[in-house]
């Protein structure tokens, strides 16, 4: 079956981002719990080296909490920390689990469910940690330093303390962080060889808030892809597109090295690419219009 979703209807979407990128049938079973009945699941975006998979979902307030609920519990019978889980900054099985606005009129409502959703995720047993305006600015970053462990001791010590939940941290299934946010876009810039791990770090340095040549708004790391034969990769997340245009953040990666291609992870307003060079490929391009237009089966 095919939903039919205008993009104008007084809906809100759930960006969860998995710690699971290679297991096609974990992927698959953490998927079909997070369709509760009224979502809409637009996309689906896994990564091996990341080993990562990002959902988009659409529906209403109380549908996406019922979903992330339903996901967090396929998340832990499906995904150990304890074992490797590739390249991508985390602190969970189910990492993050935002709440998007598509505009100012459902800020509001997206506020709210993302507090409902970490009080309800905290009753399933996971400690819940808010980000973003949420929490005065603080950054998944800020929660994320060290990793796991470093974020268990600094809870042990009484220097942080989960919003929702249990102090208590599992190895196995971490924490989530919960917050509320409009689109942002995940858009990873690979370079041209022989780039190696320690160029894309650079240049990553170099292009992310507050770096030399830093992008506002836009946060990135360097990372290498052993499943593509070791291709190296600016990974940026571009949290205000109308201020940086995707096109931007590829002039600013080619200053300091070669573009060899882009990949966008999940979804994004097609306003995020006005002025986007034509002679550079991005693989999984897709718009949310076209998303929420269409829906996927």
């Amino acid at each position: 079956m095919r939903h039919q979703v205008d993009p104008a209807d007084d809906i809100l979407l759930t960006i969860p981002n998995v710690s699971e990128g290679r297991d096609e049938r974990a992927i698959a079973a953490i998927g079909a719990a997070f369709g509760a009945p009224g979502t809409r699941l637009l996309d689906v975006h896994s990564d091996p080296d990341h080993h990562r998979t990002v959902y988009t979902l659409a529906g209403s307030s109380d549908q996406l909490v019922d979903a992330l609920v339903a996901g967090a519990r396929a998340c832990r019978d499906h995904i150990d920390l304890r074992e490797e889980r590739g390249s991508h900054p985390h602190v969970g099985a189910l990492d993050v689990a935002p709440i998007v606005f598509l505009d100012d009129a459902r800020r509001g409502a997206a506020c709210a469910a993302a507090l409902v959703a970490g009080e309800e995720l905290g009753r399933t047993g996971l400690p819940v940690f808010l980000y973003g305006v949420l929490a005065d600015g603080r950054t998944r970053h800020e929660i994320r330093r060290g990793g796991l462990s470093a974020l268990t001791e600094r809870v042990a010590a009484g220097d942080l303390a989960p919003d929702f939940g249990p102090r208590l941290i599992d190895p196995r299934t971490g924490v989530v962080l919960v917050g509320a946010r409009a689109p942002l876009v995940a858009f990873n810039v690979e370079l041209a060889a022989p780039a190696s791990q320690e160029d894309a770090r650079r240049i990553a340095a170099l292009i992310r808030e507050g770096g030399d040549d830093g992008l506002p708004g836009v946060r990135a790391i360097g990372l290498d892809l052993p499943a593509r034969a070791g291709v190296a990769q600016v990974s940026t997340n571009v949290e205000d597109h109308r201020a940086v245009p995707l096109a931007a953040v590829v002039a600013a990666v080619a200053r300091h090295a070669a573009v060899a291609s882009c990949e966008l992870v999940g979804l994004a307003p097609e306003e995020a690419f006005d002025g986007f060079p034509d002679g550079v490929d991005v693989r999984n391009r897709r718009s949310l219009e076209d998303a929420l237009r269409s829906g996927l089966s």
